[in-house]
C-alpha cells in the first residue's frame, strides 16, 4: 500500500498536537528543567535511553509501536503562551521570570532521534530510542515519549499474541472501542491491534483517521426492538437483474421460511416473529451486507431459520447475504450446526451463495479461548474481540523506562540494589544476529564507536541473562537495528501508513524462530552485551564503589 495520504498524516500530526501537548507531562520533568537552567546546565548534551525490563503476557517477544507519534510529538513539540502561564501559576513564587521566557523558545531542533523502526519484534533491555539533545529539554520529553510508546507497543504485541493464537487464515475484528479506557484508549488500541494483525476494527474513528479497515454486524437491540411484521417498512425490495418491479420481500420470505422448516423438520411455531422483521428490515436497507446476530432468542429454532429464509429471499433477487454472528453459548457447536444448515440449503436449493456465507464469532474472547478453537472442529471464519485485547487484561503495563546514559560524552550508569534496575551506559549501536536458517537468534549491544559485528565472524559476548560469562557465536547475517529517526526538528524517515507498517510487524515475526514465538513458556530469546561495553559496566560499578567514601577524602 502506498504512503499515508496527506489527508491522514495530517489527522494524525493534528491529532498528536491535541492529545500530547507540552503540559502532558509530570510536574517533576519542568522543576528539574528549572534546577539544570538555574546551574547553567541545561544546555549541555545529553543522552536518554528508552527500554523494557520484561516481555509482556510471559511471552518471548514484543513488537515495537508508537514511534511515528513520537516523531509527530517532536516536530510540534513547543510551548504556547498558555502553557507558560500555566505554569507560572503552579510552579513555586520563588521560580526565576526568565524561566518561563527560555520555556516558550524551546523545541526540539536540537534533538536528534535514532530508532528501531516501529513494527520490529524487539526484546526487554535492548534499547529501542536514543534520544540526545540538550539536557533541559530531552528531560521534558520524557513522559510524554514513554506515554506514547507504552500501550501502543503492549496492545500491539497483544493483538501479534491473538493472531498468533487464531493462525493466519482466520480473520479477526477488533471491538473493543466500548470497554477501552477513554477515547483516547479506543482510538490508540484500535490503530495498534491493526497493526499487530488484525483485519478490521469496529471503530469507525480508526477508520476515519488512520485509514484502518472497519467492519460490523448487528446489535441484539436491534434485533428486540421489532415485535411484528406489520412494523417492516418499507414491505418491498427491487431485484438485482434490472427488472424495476418492487417485490414483497415479506411474502417471498414467508414462502422461504415454510420450505426451510420442513427441509430442517422445524416447528414454525417457535419462530420469533420479531427477529424475522428485524432481518427484514435490515436486509431491505442493506440487501448486500446482510450479515445479523443469530442468537437473541434461539439460534436452532427461531434465529437460523429466520438468517436462511431472508437470505434465501435476497438471493432470488440476486443479491449475496454475508452471513451470520454467533454471541453466546458453544461457539463451536454452534458454528457446525450452523455450517451444516447451509450446505443443506445450498445443496436442496440450489444456491450457491450459501456455501460461502460467513460465520463470526464474538463472546468475550480470550488468548485462550482463541488458541482452544484451533483444537476443537469449528467453522467460525471470523472472530471480534473486545475487551481482552484492548485493556489488555493479562498485563496493563508493559513498563517502558527512559533513563539517562551519557552528559558531556561521559557515559553515566544507574546503580540500583536491584540488579535488574541498573542501567547499561554510553551511546550505543544495536544489532540482530542472524542465523543460518534466517532466524534471529542474538541482539547485540555495542559502544556506538565500536566496529559492528561481520557475517561469518565470530562474536564474544556477555549475555544479559548471565552475570559473568562469556560466549562466542558466529552470525550469518548482521542487520543494524538503529536508524536515525529525527535530526533538527525534522522527521528523518518516510512516515508509514497502518497497513505498512502491519506488514513490517509480520515480516519481522516471520525472522523469528516459532520457540520464541510460543504463546506458553516460549524459549528466551538473547541480549548481550559487547566485551567493550560489559568492561565499560564492571568499570563504573567498580569505580561507583571505591568512590563511595568522598564525604571522608580530604
Amino acid at each position: 500500500m502506498a504512503a499515508p495520504s496527506s489527508n491522514t498524516c495530517g489527522l494524525t500530526e493534528r491529532s498528536i498536537r491535541e492529545r500530547v501537548p507540552p503540559l502532558l507531562t509530570d510536574l517533576y520533568q519542568v522543576t528539574m528543567a528549572y534546577a539544570y537552567w538555574r546551574t547553567g546546565r541545561h544546555q549541555e548534551p545529553a543522552v536518554f535511553e528508552l527500554f523494557f525490563r520484561n516481555n509482556p503476557f510471559g511471552g518471548g517477544f514484543t513488537l515495537f509501536a508508537g514511534m511515528q507519534d513520537c516523531l509527530l510529538f517532536l516536530r510540534s513539540f513547543h510551548f504556547t503562551d498558555e502553557d507558560v502561564e500555566f505554569l507560572r501559576s503552579v510552579l513555586p513564587p520563588a521560580t526565576d521570570p526568565a524561566f518561563f521566557q527560555f520555556l516558550r523558545g524551546l523545541d526540539c531542533s536540537g534533538v536528534t532521534l535514532r530508532a528501531i523502526p516501529e513494527g520490529t519484534v524487539v526484546f526487554a533491555r535492548v534499547p529501542l530510542m536514543e534520544v540526545a539533545g540538550p539536557l533541559a529539554v530531552v528531560q521534558l520529553l520524557e513522559t510524554s515519549l514513554l506515554c506514547l510508546v507504552n500501550y501502543a507497543s503492549l496492545v500491539c504485541s497483544n493483538a501479534a499474541r491473538f493472531r498468533l493464537a487464531a493462525g493466519p487464515k482466520r480473520k479477526l475484528l477488533e471491538l473493543g472501542l466500548r470497554r477501552a479506557q477513554g477515547p483516547d484508549g479506543g482510538l490508540t488500541a484500535s490503530r495498534y491491534t491493526h497493526i499487530g494483525g488484525f483485519d478490521f476494527t469496529s471503530n469507525v474513528q480508526a477508520g476515519f483517521q488512520y485509514g484502518v479497515p472497519v467492519a460490523g454486524t448487528m446489535a441484539h437491540s436491534y434485533v428486540t426492538s421489532f415485535t411484528s411484521l406489520e412494523e417492516v417498512l418499507p414491505k418491498t425490495l427491487v431485484a438485482v437483474n434490472g427488472d424495476s418491479t418492487p417485490v414483497d420481500i415479506i411474502l417471498l420470505t414467508k414462502g422461504w421460511l415454510s420450505r426451510v422448516c420442513e427441509l430442517l423438520g422445524s416447528q414454525p411455531g417457535k419462530i420469533h416473529e420479531g427477529e424475522l422483521a428485524a432481518f427484514l428490515s435490515y436486509a431491505i436497507a442493506y440487501p448486500r451486507n446482510f450479515l445479523p446476530v443469530i442468537d437473541s432468542f434461539s439460534v436452532g429454532c427461531s434465529g437460523l431459520l429466520n438468517f436462511c429464509a431472508v437470505a434465501l429471499a435476497l438471493c432470488e433477487l440476486d443479491y449475496k447475504p454475508l452471513g451470520v454472528r454467533l454471541d453466546s453459548g458453544d461457539l463451536c457447536r454452534q458454528s457446525l450446526e450452523v455450517r451444516r444448515v447451509f450446505r443443506l440449503c445450498s445443496k436442496h436449493f440450489c444456491v450457491s451463495a450459501f456455501d460461502s456465507l460467513t460465520i463470526v464469532g464474538t463472546n468475550n474472547i480470550t488468548e485462550q479461548s482463541m488458541a482452544e478453537l484451533n483444537e476443537k472442529e469449528n467453522e467460525i471464519d471470523v472472530v471480534g474481540v473486545g475487551t481482552h485485547l484492548v485493556t489488555c487484561t493479562q498485563q496493563p503495563s508493559l513498563g517502558c523506562v527512559y533513563k539517562l546514559v551519557e552528559v558531556r560524552a561521559s557515559p553515566r550508569m544507574k546503580i540500583s540494589e536491584d540488579p535488574e534496575k541498573s542501567t547499561v551506559p554510553g551511546r550505543k549501536a544495536v544489532y540482530r544476529l542472524i542465523d543460518a536458517e534466517g532466524h534471529a537468534f542474538l541482539d547485540l549491544v555495542c559502544l556506538v564507536a565500536e566496529a559492528p559485528p561481520e557475517a561469518g565472524v565470530s562474536v564474544s559476548c556477555y549475555p544479559l541473562s548471565c552475570d559473568t560469562s562469556c560466549v562466542s557465536v558466529i552470525p550469518a547475517q548482521v542487520i543494524c537495528l538503529r536508524q536515525d529517526m529525527f535530526t533538527k526538528g525534522q522527521v528523518t524517515q518516510p512516515l508509514c501508513s497502518a497497513t505498512e507498517t502491519r506488514a513490517k510487524v509480520q515480516s519481522s515475526l516471520h525472522t523469528l524462530h516459532p520457540r520464541h514465538k510460543r504463546l506458553q513458556e516460549p524459549d528466551s530469546y538473547t541480549v548481550a552485551l559487547s566485551e567493550k561495553l560489559h568492561t565499560l559496566v564492571t568499570e563504573i560499578r567498580e569505580g561507583s564503589s571505591n568512590n563511595s567514601n568522598f564525604l571522608l577524602a580530604n
